[in-house]
């Protein structure tokens, strides 16, 4: 997700859960490769019903409405496609056309702030074979469970984005707090972007598809700081966050939260807890949050019909406390639990299930039998 990409208030009517679902959302049909100089002109527009979207959060959304064809199925039979295509590693995921910010991209003060942030906690990662003790450790594992878990999977991903349960204000707002100390963005910006992935899943809208390269889908993406307004326009998702004052003032100060932790860690533990507590643990916690964008839309099993590249990972799911479970969450995006099955570890599941059980997550949401059944790959007569 975006790291540092900040975008001022709009005076737009926003996509909430309470506005009315849209029947129809403006597309692209896969044609020709992306060139930015000629996007205009390559690009065919087609109206179609979305295959994902942000919508009501009170009910699950268009059940028997998606697409009867998988979209990598789609793409590798597009006539004239295997001229201009190539494969990912292992994978039988075409790739259409590399997208090459880091050459092409429009280097603005976001852009370099967003690069500047990746390459500084990995440069302050190097440090740390060199300066490792026990208690540095210690406190990059707790700030891995307290960014990673609570507060990018669990608040930023799952209750913000999808409205999957709800929770007091106060323990919604500090595990949202928890996320703005992962150094992945503000939740207003964050929230935005991954539901316009979720509308625009694995198409030409999409803000990072691996169909433009896997290390474009990975982090790539954030480096051109006009990718997402480019592709699907001004930020007009995220009025439920935007009306609420904290919010806002996260997004004015994100960054001073993360620079207020480093000094904090400093203060308690010297140069090695800053390596071990910002650079190692932020390092870390950015993988695992790309390899779901990347390795969960490129290797695994896709169990339902989502019309899109999303895959069961087990080891992405492993590392990211349940987000590799992504064919599961592509195809109920407003479920609580990711891991469908038992043996499907879903860390952030069993943490919500635990909030639930003490009484603090209220409207808990799960797939419905019906639902199940709609979304499965052998009742659309779709060959896994």
């Amino acid at each position: 997700m975006a790291l540092i990409a900040s975008t001022p208030n709009q005076s737009s009517i926003y996509l909430s859960s309470q506005n009315k679902p849209q029947n129809k959302t403006l597309c692209y049909k896969f044609k020709l490769p992306i060139l930015k100089n000629t996007i205009s002109n390559r690009l065919t527009l087609t109206f179609h019903t979305p295959i994902c979207k942000h919508g009501d959060s009170s009910s699950t959304p268009n059940e028997g409405k998606t697409k009867k064809t998988r979209l990598s199925a789609a793409v590798s039979t597009t006539p004239g496609f295997e001229s201009y295509s190539h494969k990912i590693w292992w994978s039988d995921v075409a790739v259409k056309n590399v997208t090459n910010v880091l050459v092409d991209g429009k280097w603005d003060s976001v852009s370099i702030g967003n690069l500047s942030a990746v390459v500084g906690m990995h440069g302050l990662a190097l440090f740390a074979p060199f300066n490792f003790n026990w208690g540095a450790f210690w406190v990059a594992v707790v700030l891995y469970l307290a960014t990673g878990l609570l507060g990018i999977t669990l608040s930023f991903h799952r209750n913000l984005a999808h409205k999957s349960f709800k929770l007091p204000k106060w323990l919604e707002y500090l595990f949202a707090y928890c996320g703005v100390l992962a150094l992945q963005g503000n939740p207003i910006d964050w929230v935005s972007t991954h539901r316009y992935h979720h509308q625009f899943c694995d198409s030409e809208q999409d803000p990072h598809s691996p169909l433009e390269g896997f290390w474009f889908s990975h982090m790539n993406w954030m480096f051109d700081a006009n990718i997402v307004n480019e592709r699907c326009g001004v930020q007009d998702n995220v009025g439920d966050l935007e009306k609420q004052p904290f919010y806002r003032f996260m997004r004015s100060s994100y960054i001073l939260h993360p620079l207020i932790l480093a000094g904090l860690l400093y203060a308690f533990g010297g140069f090695p807890y800053i390596v071990w507590g910002m650079g190692v643990r932020t390092a870390w916690v950015y993988h695992i949050t790309w390899f779901v964008n990347s390795a969960s839309h490129v290797w695994g099993t896709q169990d339902w019909n989502t019309g899109d590249l999303s895959r069961n990972n087990w080891w992405v799911a492993l590392l990211s406390f349940g987000e590799g479970w992504h064919n599961n969450h592509h195809a109920f995006e407003y479920s609580a639990r990711h891991g469908l099955e038992w043996w499907q570890f879903d860390m952030t599941w069993y943490t919500i299930k635990f909030l639930q059980v003490i009484g603090l997550a209220k409207d808990v949401k799960l797939p419905t039998e019906i639902h199940k059944q709609r979304m499965a790959i052998q009742n659309d007569g779709v060959s896994t």
